[in-house]
């Protein structure tokens, strides 16, 4: 007799794990299915995010940005460190340590929630039937009211670079290389690219990026981006705009990578080389022919705005589906999922998602960039404010970049918020509530900020959009 559940979740990253938990607490019988292997063999939950993507890598820049500032910025506090070390393998076996934390507490949180976490594949079969291959097992059926389906993505592999898993890498190598390359070589100047460039890059390493798009960070606020540009320009991370690669040969000695730009044909030696052009969606062998499960030109199911599939009572979330591959993005689609299951009303504002780098400074945003509003023919203002202004970004000794907030001219509704500078991360839940209750400016205005405190900025931007900032000259 086949197992049958209330829900049953495949993939335990940030979308598959919540969604588990959040049906669970609805009081459904809940099994979440997950075969994530860790380079030592061990099977974990957690997906790329708390595996290999956001909290090692996030780990990893802490412990760089620590040196680099112990390096350049501790004199000026008046700190004697004497000889600076830096040892790789103890920074890498904090990192290791804290994705295990994480990981393991999910086993706690499905046992506390009664969630039955099974290792192992998932694949839906047709009415809504899940076939459950356990690690060391034999495949088993579960019956299944509902399906929820959260594979997540993976790393995008160029023809012309294929990952050699030494020479030739993606982000999940990068994160455990035991050692600084001379000479490092990153393709992609996003997200990835930067925080890992400027991981290794602090640690000692000649990084090179190579972006094919001509403007930096193109998604970003073009302010935001060309501030952001010079401080990475300071850090000595030479990033090369308009460069498209057309080869990479990997040796015993290191990487020989071709690209061209505007100049014609050019080439770099590399120790190592990052690739990082973006992820695709992880669907191989995830649905059988049969189930009814439709993906579009890129690869990603099709759903419609509560997430749902085109087979009633299968859902699908997180980076398999359309939209921002965030982990809070498929969190928040998760939580959704298992609350329109338990019969309540439910929704995610995909117009409100924050984005973030951690990088030193970080970059945070959320809404629309100058250029979109622009485009849309609304009338709007801008206000800004610089954190070379804020006394206590200069207590920090982290005085680079601003704070800049778009509204529109109107009703004074807050259409976007854009920070580079430090805690940029944090300084943003501020702006994404402001617009998720289509707060105006002069809301943000009148509400009391501490002092001194980085959160100032925000609002001294909001006060600079009616020339009304306090501690700046207004423009």
């Amino acid at each position: 007799m086949s197992k049958s559940y209330d829900v049953v979740v495949i993939g335990a990253g940030p979308a598959g794990y919540i969604a588990a938990i959040r049906a669970a607490q609805h009081g459904k019988s809940v099994a979440c299915i997950d075969e994530w292997q860790n380079r030592d063999g061990k099977y974990a939950f957690g997906g790329t995010c708390l595996n290999a993507g956001c909290i090692p890598s996030k780990a990893l820049l802490e412990s760089s940005e620590l040196y680099h500032r112990a390096q350049h910025e501790f004199k000026k506090h008046g700190i004697s460190t004497g000889e600076l070390g830096m040892d790789i393998a103890a920074m890498q076996k904090r990192r290791a340590g804290i994705v295990r934390q994480l990981t393991g507490g999910i086993g706690g949180l499905f046992k506390a929630n009664k969630v039955d976490g099974l290792v192992g594949h998932g694949k839906l079969l047709a009415g809504r039937k899940v076939e459950f291959t356990p690690v060391d097992g034999e495949p088993e059926i579960i019956e299944a009211e509902n399906v929820i389906l959260g594979s997540g993505s993976v790393p995008i592999e160029l023809p012309m670079a294929k990952f050699d898993g030494d020479r030739i890498i993606d982000s999940w190598d990068a994160l455990e290389l035991d050692a600084v390359p001379e000479r490092l070589g990153v393709i992609g100047a996003g997200v990835i690219g930067l925080e890992l460039g400027s991981v290794w890059a602090r640690l000692g390493s000649e990084v090179t990026i190579i972006e094919a798009m001509d403007d930096f960070l193109f998604m970003a606020d073009r302010d935001v981006a060309n501030a952001a540009a010079k401080d990475f320009k300071k850090q000595g991370l030479d990033i090369r705009l308009g460069a498209k690669m057309t080869g990479a040969t990997a040796s015993k000695k290191g990487v020989k990578v071709d690209y061209e730009d505007a100049s014609g044909a050019n080439s770099i030696e590399v120790d190592k080389l990052i690739v990082a052009v973006g992820r695709r969606p992880f669907t191989d062998g995830l649905f059988a022919d049969d189930a009814g499960i439709q993906l579009d030109e890129r690869g990603f199911i099709v759903v419609d705005d509560e997430c749902r599939t085109r087979v009633k009572g299968v859902y699908a979330v997180g980076d398999c589906v359309r939209g921002p591959m965030l982990a809070h993005k498929g969190s928040e689609e998760g939580v959704m999922v298992a609350d329109l299951i338990a019969g309540e009303i439910a929704e995610v504002n995909y117009d409100v998602i924050p984005s973030v780098l951690y990088t030193a400074p970080e970059i945070a945003w959320v809404g629309k960039t100058e250029a979109e509003v622009k485009e849309s023919g609304r009338a709007y203002k801008t206000g800004s404010f610089p954190f070379a202004a804020n006394g206590r970004a200069k207590a920090l000794e982290q005085t680079s970049g601003m704070v800049k907030v778009i509204a529109a001219e109107d009703d004074d509704e807050i259409l976007g918020v854009h920070i580079v500078g430090p805690m940029a991360g944090e300084l943003i839940a501020e702006a994404v509530l402001a617009l998720e209750f289509s707060a105006s400016t002069e809301d943000i205005q009148r509400t009391v900020h501490a002092h001194p405190s980085l959160s100032e900025a925000v609002h001294e931007a909001a006060l600079s959009a009616d020339k009304r900032a306090l501690n700046y000259m207004n423009r």
